[in-house]
């Protein structure tokens, strides 16, 4: 199985999400939400530069019949805390979890400054185009994580190879 929020293996068995909520700035993996659903918290919670410039990315993305969801965006500590946990079972250890999945004291999410955006379209045209937007591809193994990085217009910095590379 593969989780399609994250696009990394998991064993079904671990899964968490019966513990989180909305509140939480839970989104299922079968139902992402529309860069515009601001009465969610995963949206809601986004820094107001990130949630402006990702609606105005999936506005521009639509009119060239691109559909922009986010699968994940802000995150409550305990969510990032419990994925987290549920990639070290996955993993065998925190080492290799964290290449996929950062701490809550160290993720963008946590502070509303991270979105992961889908269907696999989306994201390889936030790829091509987000810098316009200032959206950079923040981890190499993760083409659906974007954050604010540069002005728009300039060039993105080379994305870490993964998240075990954070500050």
């Amino acid at each position: 199985m593969t989780d399609t929020k994250h696009g990394r293996p998991l064993d079904p068995e671990h899964r968490q999400e019966s513990t989180l909520s909305t509140n939480d700035g839970f989104i299922p993996d079968d139902a992402p939400i529309s860069p515009f659903d601001t009465d969610h918290p995963a949206i809601a919670n986004l820094s107001p530069a990130l949630r402006e410039t990702l609606q105005s990315a999936a506005t521009d993305a639509a009119a060239a019949g691109i559909d922009v969801a986010v699968n994940s965006g802000w995150r409550s500590a305990r969510y990032q805390q419990a994925l987290l946990d549920e990639a070290i079972v996955t993993y065998g250890s925190e080492q290799e979890a964290r290449r996929w999945v950062s701490t809550p004291e160290r993720s963008s999410h946590v502070t509303g400054d991270a979105i992961d955006v889908g269907p696999t379209d989306a994201a390889y045209w936030f790829s091509q185009y987000g810098n316009q937007y200032g959206l950079c591809q923040t981890y190499a193994n993760e083409i659906w994580h974007y954050e604010l990085l540069v002005e728009p217009g300039e060039t993105c910095p080379e994305p870490a190879t993964d998240a075990s590379e954070s500050p």
